[in-house]
């Protein structure tokens, strides 16, 4: 008897593909999200079907698979966590969220140490901002598919630097993708994921 399983879900964006324009395209979020994303979706749901794994949860398969899929699970995961990372209403950190900065040299510091990882990853992968098991706040970056949380940090903040994710609006150029980056940042999912 094949075991049946339930499906791991493409969530809805909590905005409309237009609303991060102009710093990104709907046809960037129709590609990324409606594409990308949903493929990788597709295949772990392929790949749990009839398994030990076909009840997992997406985090236990982020935290207990391998091979092809822990790569499509993960990439899963961080393209959900990606997409609450933006938001189409300009932000700036809350006050919380700037005390826990001024401890590492600020914003404008922050922003300096996780562009210059993003722009020195080499080929495709993520940059993060977590918060480590002592509190602190590090700048991390995954090749591929990998996540921040199977080193045990708590991820606070992504940007996606695979080329599918800028190749559309910005062609190569990753440092004119991060500048946009930071126009969209949803403090409020940041500052939450610190209080968490």
């Amino acid at each position: 008897m094949v075991k049946t399983h339930t499906a791991i879900a493409l969530p809805e964006l909590p905005y409309a593909r237009s609303a991060l324009e102009p710093y990104m395209s709907r046809e960037t979020l129709d590609f990324h999200y409606g594409k990308h994303h949903k493929a990788y979706v597709d295949k772990v749901n392929t790949l749990i079907a009839g398994t030990e794994f076909a009840d997992a949860s997406l985090e236990e398969l982020v935290a207990e698979a391998d091979g092809t899929l822990f790569n499509n699970a993960a990439q899963v995961w961080n393209h959900d966590f990606f997409w609450n990372c933006l938001s189409p209403r300009r932000q700036t950190p809350g006050k919380e969220l700037t005390r826990a900065l001024d401890k590492v040299g600020g914003l404008e510091s922050l922003q300096a140490q996780f562009d210059e990882a993003a722009v020195n990853l080499f080929g495709s992968g993520w940059v993060w901002l977590v918060k480590n098991s002592a509190g602190g706040f590090k700048v991390v970056t995954s090749a591929n598919a990998d996540t921040p949380a199977r080193d045990g940090h708590t991820a606070l903040l992504t940007c996606d630097v695979w080329e599918h994710a800028y190749y559309i609006d910005h062609r190569n150029d990753r440092g004119d993708y991060l500048k946009n980056f930071w126009e969209l940042v949803n403090w409020e999912f940041v500052g939450a994921n610190l209080e968490s």
